[in-house]
């Protein structure tokens, strides 16, 4: 095949692989028809690297398959191995990659070989490269941190240290005199490498130092900022190996990460710059405290729950991140049939941060074959709390918190939550008495119209099931 016709099914490729990303995420908006805007982002992935081994300038077969190969396979492991609880870490992880991948190309663009540039070429080819490099090293250290956090290697609780704002002002300053040095340096050779390095290691700090500093409780937001930060770092290696395919993949993910880290932003009740600051879900810097909730508990058991169920004409079930770590989806999903067959209307209320990643619940449910139509958005449901007949809260703690319209010392003041305690009855699953993972108490829990059902989830939620069935 010649040049000429290989560039041309490279180009036509391209724009298939990008036309197939923007459909995929289009179907990725849905539950509905997120499988198939799944299908549509492996289509397009496949066809851009066939597309890539297509063009003239390409020669390493070898090489491609010796990384390809393994790591289909690893990759095709890891995906069926990881439980559903273990996804957030899994995502956070993969974007360490993608940063790290960045920081390679810039340093591998900068030393090898480049075509005879102008002078302002050669400047904006400097620049892509330290602005790469430098995004790679803060998506790689932070998504490491993050997934030690979520993985339960770190601690959850925020690292404030005294003038943390000073410190992340100092190292960002120190990155920008880095870049002038680096350009000064590179003018007529490349001699720019100390500098770069040492670009590397003070953006790999302040990435790292940044999301040490965000509350556990918190990392849904960061796991979706980084994921903006990782498409960004993307573009920027596409912008460094001149492949246009890899730029707009990177400004796909990169921009709908940053909307949905807008959107995630809006459902806590904070700004964006807090989160790219650090100290995110923190007040005034300082860890999460809250005074312990005073009243009486009343608890019930799970014959007495299904009775309460039995007995209901409207049911809302809002699930949290224990529901996963129980993996109780699938008895819950009976529970749903069961009900919907005696004539009760049921439904599911997601926040937008339940669980550990952005959608983790929706993706929960859908496993489980529960019906798209009955899961609802907390705004969707909230106007129609007072109208419920019984709320049932599986392993979700702050998400359903009074103190955050009540109390405005609290440390989730003003952040939107479901407004389970309009509604007639409320039951809480829960293991014990312990607080979220926010840390702080819920004075839900001590409401008149609140009963605790103790337990592991999934034995729980069995036990309901073949109580609603016998």
């Amino acid at each position: 095949m010649n040049e000429a016709l290989r560039t041309s099914f490279s180009n036509i490729g391209y724009i298939a692989a990008s036309v197939l990303f923007i459909l995929s995420l289009a179907g990725l908006s849905k539950q509905e028809s997120a499988r198939r805007g799944n299908f549509m982002g492996i289509a397009g992935m496949l066809i851009a690297l066939l597309a890539t081994a297509m063009r003239p300038d390409f020669s390493g077969y070898g090489l491609l398959m010796a990384a390809l190969v393994p790591g289909a396979i690893i990759g095709g492991i890891l995906a069926r191995r990881v439980q559903m609880t273990s996804m957030p870490q899994l995502v956070a992880i993969l974007h360490s990659f993608v940063g790290a991948a960045a920081v390679l190309v810039g340093l591998a663009t900068y030393l090898g070989h480049t075509a005879e540039m102008t002078r302002a070429e050669h400047h904006i080819h400097l620049g892509e490269i330290f602005i790469g490099i430098c995004i790679g090293a803060v998506t790689f250290t932070g998504s490491v941190i993050a997934f030690a956090k979520l993985q339960g290697t770190m601690s959850g609780k925020p690292l404030i240290l005294p003038a943390r704002h000073l410190i992340n002002l100092m190292m960002l300053i120190a990155t920008v005199a880095l870049g002038v040095w680096f350009f000064r340096a590179s003018e007529t050779a490349p001699n720019g490498l100390w500098p770069l390095i040492f670009a590397i290691v003070i953006t790999g700090i302040l990435g790292a130092h940044s999301v040490m500093a965000i509350g556990g409780a918190d990392m849904p937001v960061v796991v979706s900022m980084l994921n903006s930060y990782s498409g960004w770092a993307a573009a920027a290696a596409g912008f460094m190996l001149g492949n246009d395919l890899l730029i707009i993949t990177g400004a796909l993910v990169g921009s709908s990460g940053l909307i949905l880290s807008l959107i995630m932003c809006r459902g806590m009740n904070r700004s964006l710059i807090s989160v790219i600051l650090g100290g995110f879900g923190t007040a005034e810097g300082t860890a999460s405290t809250a005074t312990a909730a005073q009243g009486e508990v009343r608890s019930i058991d799970v014959n007495g729950a299904a009775e309460q169920l039995k007995q209901a004409k409207s049911v809302v079930i809002v699930p949290g991140y224990g529901l996963a770590v129980a993996q109780a989806q699938h008895a819950l999903s009976d529970v749903v049939r069961s009900l919907q067959s005696r004539g009760v209307k049921v439904r599911f209320a997601i926040h937008p941060v339940a669980g550990r990643l952005p959608g983790h619940m929706n993706v929960l449910l859908a496993e489980a074959d529960i019906p798209y139509d009955i899961v609802l958005e907390m705004e969707e449901i909230n106007k129609d709390m007072p109208e419920t007949d019984l709320v049932l809260v599986i392993g979700a703690n702050d998400i359903v918190n009074p103190s955050a319209y009540e109390d405005p010392n609290s440390p989730i003041a003003g952040m939107p939550v479901i407004e389970v305690w309009k509604a007639g009855t409320v039951i809480v699953m829960k293991r014990g008495m312990a607080s979220g993972y926010a840390g702080i108490d819920n004075p839900l829990f001590f409401r008149p119209n609140t009963l605790l059902l103790f337990g592991d989830a999934k034995k729980t939620v069995e036990g309901l099931r073949n109580a609603l069935t016998a």
